[in-house]
């Protein structure tokens, strides 16, 4: 990788990951293309910027021959539940953005970087160890979408030879950016009432496990399968990976070792508790641990150290 464009950059995971691209390939290297939503000011500031929307080809092709970009980064996607709420949208980011991104890099020699999710799963998916090759029959809109890029993707590589790869992530716990509507930001929200000293409202039932991930590995992780020997690639739309597995109790109890007074009740949301009760409790992740080397370095005990310590400086200093 070179000239990366990533489309998104306004995004929880955009935001973090077009700065972790430039720290190491240098931040005029690394364009962030966002819509209409600013990116943080050190985004803004820190490396070339344009306006670009996934769903206007002509826009992204005219920054990739400006900048002779390489790799595209695709972020852009409504989540889970609000896709729900948008179900039109979200095909015409989540599908019809792909294709035009994807054909993009056909006629340009571009490789793309695709992020799936646990979403493209569903009831009928093996909830325990889900493996890397299985039934995908999601019953959302999210995961249609995710299914319907995982493909393309694929299609791309084997009709075209277009370098295509991807990740299938679970939920994304982050410190920087709030999430924007999927259903497992709830592990996310946690941590900041536990901070601001509020009583945390639950919005899924105690019980259900979900995938989760602490950001810095899933950033390492979209860097380390784009740099992966294309050779020891067996699969490559999309890799399952994971960190820890936990439901709502055993967040909460977690961070109540650390901060006694805590306190969480539940009101479950009937929409994000059918999606989540569809998901994989956890997914089987060797396929990515043998093919590109997937070691993740936080569990739940680390990133609940981190995750308070970094919040909570934030609280002191009056910034959220």
């Amino acid at each position: 990788m070179k000239n990366i464009l990533v489309i998104g950059t306004a995004g929880q995971i955009g935001s973090e990951l077009t700065m972790h691209l430039r720290n190491i390939y240098g931040s005029s290297n690394v364009v962030g293309g966002y819509r209409k939503t600013m990116p943080a000011e050190e985004v803004m500031e820190s490396g070339p910027m344009e306006k670009v929307d996934a769903t206007e080809p002509e826009k992204i092709l005219e920054v990739v021959k400006k900048y002779k970009i390489d790799t595209i980064y695709n972020l852009a996607a409504l989540l889970s539940a609000v896709a729900e709420e948008k179900p039109q949208a979200a095909w015409n980011v989540g599908v019809n953005g792909v294709y035009g991104i994807l054909e993009i890099a056909r006629e340009n020699n571009c490789a793309v970087f695709f992020p799936s999710s646990i979403g493209a799963f569903g009831s009928s998916t093996p909830l325990d160890n889900t493996p890397q090759d299985t039934i995908q029959r999601p019953g959302t809109m999210y995961g249609v979408t995710k299914v319907a890029g995982e493909l393309l993707s694929d299609y791309y590589f084997k009709r075209f030879g277009v370098d295509t790869r991807g990740l299938r992530y679970p939920g994304i716990i982050s410190n920087v950016t709030l999430p924007g509507g999927g259903t497992t930001d709830y592990a996310v929200e946690i941590y900041y009432a536990a901070i601001k000293g509020e009583k945390f409202v639950c919005p899924l039932p105690k019980g259900t496990f979900l995938d989760m991930m602490y950001m810095p590995d899933a950033l390492d992780a979209a860097v380390n399968v784009m740099e992966a020997d294309p050779s020891k690639l067996k699969h490559r739309n999309a890799f399952n990976i994971t960190a820890m597995s936990f439901d709502p109790d055993i967040i909460y109890n977690t961070i109540k070792k650390r901060i006694p007074e805590f306190e969480m009740e539940y009101d479950v949301d009937p929409v994000k508790q059918g999606i989540a009760e569809s998901w994989p409790n956890k997914m089987d992740d060797s396929a990515a641990r043998e093919e590109w080397g997937w070691d993740p370095k936080f569990d739940l005990e680390a990133m609940t150290d981190d995750m308070l310590k970094v919040i909570g400086e934030k609280h002191k200093k009056g910034l959220i």
